[in-house]
């Protein structure tokens, strides 16, 4: 009888090693390897600004960054913060904006996991955003908080991001800040945008934003600079009114020494405790929905 092919020793190893460590050892250990190789990918990048970031509720880096360059700029005491696509609210790039005290809103298609009273500091308004309708929701939160403009703005809706983009700017709504996510697996200098669709829906591949470059032409158009993509996941872009430039002295200008590669693959614990409700809503000055 023939004797049956004896496994290739690297998968008997990773065999043994599983049965070693145990899931969740693995998946600690796995946390401390990305979260070592993510550090040093931080440090390395020849954009200063990468070094600043870090997570608190954002999906990875993002908060940290925002935050250096609201520091730069002196605006990190008080301001207006718009953000459209923001999940159950539990995770996005304005929270530590409300933790810090601001006002603002939020736009997205999702209940949230908090219940509270629309007021002067913070209103959201649940709705499917098109280009047709961002202009209409942005100035009726705008006036539910009695506030006339924006200071910085998060967008990220896996689709016609850049159609709203430019919807927002040509309506006269220009933050000093504006923050998208970009369509990493395109890199300078290729130009790449969906069709616009308002009904579109990500089906989790690549259809779905536009490039860097495609972002940077555009804002260009509306005089601002890009000054950093965040090195954790390479997801997220952020521009600001080339008024400011001085504050960014010593931050590249080639789109090339900023652009970071997508890095999906980084996403992970990092020994961070999920974002509870209760600490939503103790931010925004809501109540923790509670179970049904």
């Amino acid at each position: 009888m023939a004797r049956s092919a004896a496994p290739p020793p690297g998968k008997t190893l990773r065999q043994r090693i599983r049965r070693i460590l145990g899931s969740e050892t693995r998946d600690q250990l796995k946390d401390l390897i990305l979260f070592d190789h993510s550090q040093s990918v931080k440090a390395n990048h020849p954009n200063p600004l990468n070094r600043a970031g870090k997570k608190c509720f954002s999906a990875t880096d993002e908060d940290g960054i925002t935050l250096e360059i609201l520091r730069r700029i002196g605006r990190l005491d008080d301001g207006v913060f718009a953000e459209f696509g923001v999940g159950d609210g539990t995770e996005n790039n304005t929270l530590i904006l409300a933790a810090l005290g601001w006002k603002g809103f939020w736009v997205g298609g999702q209940d949230l996991a908090v219940a509270f009273q629309p007021g002067p500091h913070f209103t959201y308004e649940k709705a499917w955003i098109t280009a047709e309708n961002i202009l209409d929701l942005s100035r009726s939160c705008l006036q539910r908080i009695d506030a006339t403009q924006v200071d910085v703005i998060s967008l990220d809706l896996d689709g016609n991001d850049i159609y709203l983009v430019e919807k927002l700017l040509a309506g006269g709504i220009r933050p000093k800040l504006f923050i998208v996510e970009y369509n990493g697996k395109f890199p300078p200098p290729v130009k790449f945008q969906i069709a616009y669709d308002p009904d579109h829906v990500w089906e989790s591949d690549d259809y779905f934003g536009a490039s860097l470059s495609s972002f940077a032409a555009l804002f260009a158009r509306f005089d601002y600079r890009l000054v950093c993509c965040n090195s954790h996941s390479g997801s997220d872009a952020f521009f600001i009114d080339t008024a400011l430039s001085d504050h960014f002295a010593d931050v590249p200008t080639d789109i090339d020494q900023i652009y970071v590669e997508p890095r999906y693959f980084l996403y992970g614990g990092f020994g961070q405790h999920k974002t509870s409700p209760r600490t939503v809503a103790k931010i925004l000055g809501a109540k923790p929905k509670q179970p049904s």
